[in-house]
C-alpha cells in the first residue's frame, strides 16, 4: 500500500484518486474548493461519470479514500503527490497554468519529507522544470523531491475503465529512480509502460490528442466530399478502418469534437509551436474544419426547408453534452448550434439524458424538455447533436406523428437513411451521399 495525495478533484483528479484507492492504496484527495470537498464527503459527485460513485463509496467505507481542503493533512503521509488541477485555455490559446503554480507553491510550503511530485494535468512542454523551480524558489530548504510527468489518457464516459485498463502508461522524469517508482506504482494495471524524459512525456500527451483531433477533422473533410460525389462516409470510414495502419477509431463523421481536451490541447500545441517560430498549418486546419462543422449543421438544416429559413421554426435538439455518458458541456457543439439557431430566429427546445441541468445555465433561451417525445410535439425539425444510445431506441413513428414537419438532421449519423425515409421523414445525415435515396431516384 502506497500513500498518495491527489491535488484537485476535477474530472482527472477525482478519477485518479478513486482508482488508486481501489487498487489498495491510501489516498487523500485535496481541493481548495470547500463545497466540492463537503459534497464528496456526503456522497455527492462533482461530475457525472458511470461507475465513479460506486468506486468512491466503496473506498471511503474501506477507509482507503479521504477528502480534505488542507494541504497539511493531504501531504502528511503522502510520498506520491499528484497535481491534477485544471489547465484551461488562455486568451491566445495558451494553457493557463495559474492553478498548477498555486498547487506547486502550496505543496512547497508544507513539504516535510522526501516525495515525488507527479504532473497528471495536461501541461505545456517544460512545465515539469517550471514546477521544480517554483518549489525551490518558495522553499529553498525543501526536502528531497523529484518531478515526474505522468499524463492522463482518460475518456469522459469511460474514465474508470480507461484508468484500470490503459493502453499504456507514460512516465517522464530526469530522475531515473523517481521514474522507476512511479512506474512501479502503476504495475498493478498490467499495461505497457513508456519511460522517457520529462519534456518528451509532456509532448506525448499533446501529440496524441492532436492526432486524434486530426482524424476527426480529416473524416469530416472527407464527409463534405462524399456528399458532393454521392458516396457514404460511414461506409468509407468502415472500409478505411480495416487497414491496420489507419484503424477504425475516431473516423466517425459528424458535427465535430468538443469537450475539455481536444479543443484546448490542439490550441495549446499550436501556441507552443508559434512561440518557437513555427507555422503549424495542419493544427490550424484541424481547428478550422472543426469550427466550421457547427455552422455547417445549421446551414444544412436551413436548406431542408422549402423556404430556406429558420425564422419562426420550432427546432428540437436531441443531445446537449459534447459526447454521450457525460454531463460535460465544455465546448459542446450543441452550444454553438443552439445559439446560431436562436440568431436565425428559431424557437429552440432540447433534451439530454444527463446534461440539461448543466446546460440550462449556459443556454437560458433554450427550453429544456423532460423527454424526446414531449420535445418533438409541434417541432418543425429535430437535430441530433449527441449520440446517446437511447436516441437509437426511440419510437420514431411516435416522434414523426408528434412533429409538425418530419425533418431530421442527424449530426451524428446514428440513423439509417433508408429506414428514416421509409418512416416518412425528410432526413439528412453527414456525408451520406444520396441520403438513402437510390441512384435512379436521384437521376430521375
Amino acid at each position: 500500500m502506497k500513500n498518495i495525495c491527489v491535488v484537485g478533484v476535477g474530472y482527472v483528479g477525482i478519477v485518479t484518486a478513486a482508482c488508486f484507492a481501489d487498487l489498495g492504496n491510501s489516498v487523500v484527495a485535496l481541493d481548495v474548493n470547500e463545497k466540492k470537498i463537503e459534497d464528496l464527503k456526503n456522497g455527492k459527485m462533482p461530475i457525472y461519470e458511470p461507475g465513479l460513485k460506486e468506486v468512491i463509496d466503496r473506498n471511503m467505507e474501506a477507509g482507503r479514500l479521504r477528502f480534505t481542503t488542507s494541504y497539511e493533512e493531504g501531504l502528511k503521509k503522502a510520498y506520491f503527490i499528484f497535481i491534477a488541477v485544471g489547465t484551461p485555455s488562455g486568451v491566445d490559446g495558451e494553457a493557463d497554468l495559474q492553478y498548477v503554480a498555486s498547487a506547486a507553491r502550496s505543496i512547497s510550503e508544507v513539504m516535510k519529507k522526501d516525495s515525488i511530485i507527479i504532473n497528471k494535468s495536461t501541461v505545456p512542454v517544460g512545465t515539469g522544470d517550471w514546477v521544480t523551480d517554483i518549489i525551490n524558489e518558495h522553499n529553498p530548504e525543501a526536502p528531497g523531491f523529484s518531478v515526474v510527468s505522468c499524463p492522463e489518457f482518460l475518456r469522459e464516459g469511460s474514465a474508470i475503465q480507461d484508468f484500470m485498463n490503459p493502453h499504456r502508461i507514460v512516465v517522464g522524469s530526469l530522475d531515473e529512480d523517481a521514474a522507476d517508482k512511479v512506474a512501479q506504482l502503476h504495475l498493478p494495471l498490467r499495461a505497457p509502460i513508456v519511460v522517457t524524459d520529462l519534456r518528451t512525456a509532456e509532448m506525448i500527451k499533446y501529440a496524441s490528442n492532436a492526432f486524434l483531433a486530426t482524424k476527426i477533422s480529416f473524416i469530416n473533410e472527407i464527409a463534405n466530399i462524399c456528399e458532393d460525389l454521392g458516396a457514404d462516409v460511414t461506409e468509407v470510414a468502415n472500409g478505411m478502418g480495416f487497414d491496420s495502419r489507419i484503424g477504425p477509431y475516431f473516423l466517425r463523421a459528424g458535427i465535430g469534437y468538443g469537450g475539455s481536451c481536444f479543443p484546448k490541447d490542439v490550441k495549446a500545441l499550436a501556441y507552443m509551436a508559434e512561440e518557437k517560430g513555427r507555422h503549424p498549418q495542419l493544427l490550424h486546419s484541424v481547428m478550422d474544419i472543426n469550427t466550421d462543422r457547427r455552422r455547417m449543421a445549421v446551414e444544412k438544416l436551413k436548406s431542408m426547408f422549402d423556404d430556406n429559413t429558420l425564422t419562426g421554426k420550432k427546432i428540437g435538439l436531441l443531445g446537449l453534452s459534447f459526447k454521450p455518458n457525460t454531463d460535460d458541456m465544455r465546448d459542446a457543439p450543441a452550444i454553438t448550434i443552439a445559439n446560431l439557431l436562436l440568431k436565425e430566429g428559431a424557437q429552440v427546445l432540447a433534451y439530454d439524458p444527463i446534461a440539461m441541468e448543466e446546460a440550462a445555465g449556459i443556454l437560458p433561451s433554450v427550453k429544456m424538455v423532460e423527454n424526446p417525445y414531449k420535445m418533438s410535439e409541434g417541432c418543425d425539425a429535430l437535430m441530433v447533436n449527441t449520440e446517446w444510445n437511447e436516441f437509437q431506441q426511440l419510437d420514431l413513428e411516435r416522434i414523426r406523428e408528434a412533429m409538425r414537419q418530419p425533418l431530421v438532421f442527424d449530426g451524428r449519423n446514428i440513423y439509417d437513411p433508408n429506414q428514416m425515409n421509409e418512416l416518412g421523414f425528410k432526413y439528412r445525415g453527414v456525408g451520406r451521399g444520396y441520403n438513402g435515396r437510390k441512384i435512379n431516384e436521384e437521376s430521375a
